[in-house]
């Protein structure tokens, strides 16, 4: 079909191939936050079966966490380097054969070192990816198609709690086996069916279609210490940089705690309060990255600037509402502030790719990724054993989410002074 789908001469806007990539894409993301997410639904039958206490299992989400986050950067230099289809195709292949490693572990230790190289492999996937699909969609739908590929996750992410009904139906092995084999079957049609992308040059205009050239490689060029020097040399990449890592503080304290904060400052029981901690703001994500991307292809038609004001203007409503969710006693105004506070964060994942190829030096797009990935992982995860903390200081997580809150306010509007390349 695709190579069936050829790249005719032309530009990347007239030719279907690029949203092909894009539902290409879509499944991987959803492979990709389902098989890390998986075990997190599966905690009574582990602990059982391998006698291990509460920290040792948390541990296991622990260790993926620092070795998605440590390799990120590395991930993303490889899909700059070499061949993005290639790192994509591998990152699949390897965390696919991975996850069927996991549902054979026999020890925990084993167990334990098969999510460390799931968080190696996961890492080099999300930079390739987005560095992908905003190399096909350039102007017009490059906000919307970076927010197609999200949603992606954002499902992988919902879905991920089945975990759980398979444990209890098949035991807890079964979810591993299935979805490992189906991704190892996927990659292989991954290396069939997709296809690299012509780069753009660094003097390039980052609004402007292309023509489609013969058969696009990297340059192979791309130096690791040349990427970092580049991107530490840009004060707007120091403010992308701040923005990600207060995105991530806000994302992982609501990912962490969020289920508690709901059953107790609500007094939920606990299925409700885990459903809707997830719930709502999935459903607003969902919306958001749809609208965002949307919003921002046609304000960026107007404005260069137009994909920062439509981040900006998401958390300008979104901030206050995550505000009025840790203060209010109705229960209906929370879930109504969720769901806006959702659409924020969906205007901000259908964006920060394509603001970032506007400040960034075109060569080193999934490396600068790869570093905010490694940013806003490392942070995220520390904020939530500082929220355990906090909360073990008898400081209420509404406090927390209240001052989480006026952070990522204030952080959305640094990125006004972003000085882009026109």
């Amino acid at each position: 079909m695709a190579r069936t789908a050829k790249l005719r001469s032309g530009t990347f806007s007239n030719d279907r191939y690029p949203w092909l990539v894009v539902a290409l894409l879509w499944v991987v993301a959803f492979l990709n936050y389902l098989d890390r997410i998986l075990i997190t639904s599966m905690r009574d039958p582990i602990v059982r079966e391998f006698t291990i206490s509460d920290a040792e299992y948390g541990l296991l989400t622990s260790v993926f966490l620092w070795a998605y986050g440590v390799l990120s950067p590395f991930g993303g230099y490889f899909a700059d380097r070499y061949s993005r289809k290639k790192v994509i195709v591998f990152s699949v292949l390897v965390w696919s054969a991975v996850t069927l490693w996991t549902g054979a572990a026999a020890t925990y230790q084993e167990l334990l070192i098969s999510r460390m190289v799931m968080g190696i492999s996961e890492a080099c996937y999300i930079p390739a990816a987005l560095a992908m699909i905003t190399d096909y969609h350039r102007g017009k739908t490059r906000s919307l198609a970076t927010g197609l590929h999200m949603s992606g996750l954002y499902a992988g992410l919902a879905v991920g709690g089945i975990g759980g009904y398979i444990a209890v139906s098949y035991g807890w092995r079964f979810g591993f086996h299935v979805f490992g084999i189906f991704g190892i079957v996927y990659s292989l049609f991954l290396l069939w069916l997709l296809k690299d992308a012509p780069r753009e040059k660094p003097s390039q205009a980052r609004e402007q279609p292309i023509a489609v050239d013969a058969t696009p490689q990297s340059t192979g060029k791309v130096q690791l210490l040349d990427a970092f020097k580049s991107l530490l040399a840009m004060r707007s990449f120091y403010i992308l940089m701040l923005f990600f890592g207060a995105f991530g503080v806000v994302n992982w304290l609501v990912y962490g705690w969020l289920p508690t904060f709901l059953k107790t400052h609500f007094q939920l029981d606990l299925g409700l309060a885990g459903i809707s901690a997830t719930g709502y703001i999935q459903v607003g994500s969902f919306i958001g990255v749809v609208l965002g991307g949307i919003l921002a292809d046609r304000w960026a038609r107007k404005t260069p600037r137009g994909r920062i004001n439509v981040i900006v203007l998401g958390f300008t409503v979104g901030a206050p509402f995550l505000f009025l969710m840790a203060s209010t006693s109705v229960f209906y105004l929370a879930i109504i502030a969720m769901l806006i506070f959702g659409l924020a964060r969906g205007f901000t994942d259908a964006n920060l790719m394509p603001v970032l190829r506007q400040i960034a030096d075109a060569r080193y797009i999934a490396t600068g990724y790869g570093v905010l990935n490694f940013l806003g992982t490392v942070i995220g995860g520390l904020m939530v054993y500082i929220g355990g903390a906090l909360k073990d200081a008898e400081i209420s997580l509404s406090l927390i989410y209240q001052a989480s809150a006026i952070l990522i306010l204030i952080a959305a509007w640094l990125l006004v002074s972003l000085k882009i390349k026109k």
